[in-house]
């Protein structure tokens, strides 16, 4: 199964409180922290709620 790199890109300060959670969640704490994810579909949605905060490459 392929995995996600997924980087914060911006801050999450004066953002929306799920905005927040998804980037907790995520194991995401700082701008230019980058974490590995499963390809899946709940990992799919959180980061499509934060797309304007990170940046997302596909990785085998």
């Amino acid at each position: 199964m392929a995995q996600l790199k997924v980087t914060q890109v911006k801050s999450k300060i004066g953002g929306k409180k799920e905005h927040r959670d998804s980037l907790r969640s995520l194991g995401l704490h700082r701008i230019g922290g980058v974490v590995l994810k499963q390809d899946r579909p709940e990992i799919r949605g959180m980061i499509k709620s934060v797309r304007h905060l990170v940046t997302v490459e596909e990785v085998d």
